[in-house]
């Protein structure tokens, strides 16, 4: 059974986010991100927050942890903590991506502790869909209109990218030039196919301008 944490950052197209949703679904809402169930037509299993940006709901109903105010982790990385502590090893983040780029940035802290345990991960918002690229070959489908491959924990080594409009082999990316990895399109008729060597790369699918 795969977890679905959801953040409280915005989400303006519900229907494209209610469609990564699965019947069976473990979800966690984060303080706010219980906001969007009603919207996605779904039941949180747990809640989880410190409730500075939204109303203790005081459910009966729903298990919820009441986090402290003042603490290292945020609500969303304690919710992953708990999912981990509860035998989950595949997951999606919904609500993560917003206009706080400090609390966006952040979030993709969740995405590096996955896959430091080799667990599937993705983040998705209203255009795009987010993993990490290590050395499992990752395949990227021709419904997304561009993708990127952003260094996420230093250099990145090794990149191997096919079946692309800019292919690559064995070439290394720095955090300096990130630049060389944004936008790049899937061949028609094909999937492209990335792969890393050394270090990790932050895949971004986009699937609307």
């Amino acid at each position: 059974m795969r977890c679905v944490i959801i953040g409280a950052a915005p989400i303006k197209n519900y229907e494209r986010i209610s469609s990564y949703l699965k019947p069976d679904d473990f979800i966690i809402a984060c303080d706010a991100g219980l906001n969007h169930t009603e919207k996605l037509r779904i039941r949180p299993n747990l809640i989880v927050g410190d409730f500075d940006s939204t109303k203790n709901p005081d459910s009966k109903e729903i298990e919820t942890i009441v986090l402290p105010r003042e603490k290292d982790d945020t609500d969303s990385v304690y919710a992953l903590k708990t999912a981990f502590s509860r035998g989950f090893s595949d997951f999606l983040f919904l609500g993560m991506i917003g206009d706080r780029f400090d609390h966006s940035l952040g979030n993709l802290s969740l995405l590096l502790r996955c896959q430091e345990k080799n667990f599937p991960a993705i983040m998705a918002d209203d255009f795009s869909e987010m993993e990490i690229a290590g050395k499992t070959e990752v395949e990227i489908s021709g419904r997304c209109k561009f993708f990127s491959l952003l260094p996420v924990s230093g250099p990145a080594e090794g990149i191997t990218i096919k079946n692309a409009k800019f292919p690559l082999e064995n070439g290394r990316i720095n955090p300096e030039n990130a630049q060389l990895g944004v936008s790049n399109e899937v061949l028609p008729g094909k999937k492209a196919k990335v792969s890393v060597q050394k270090g990790l790369l932050l895949l971004v699918k986009i699937f609307q301008s």
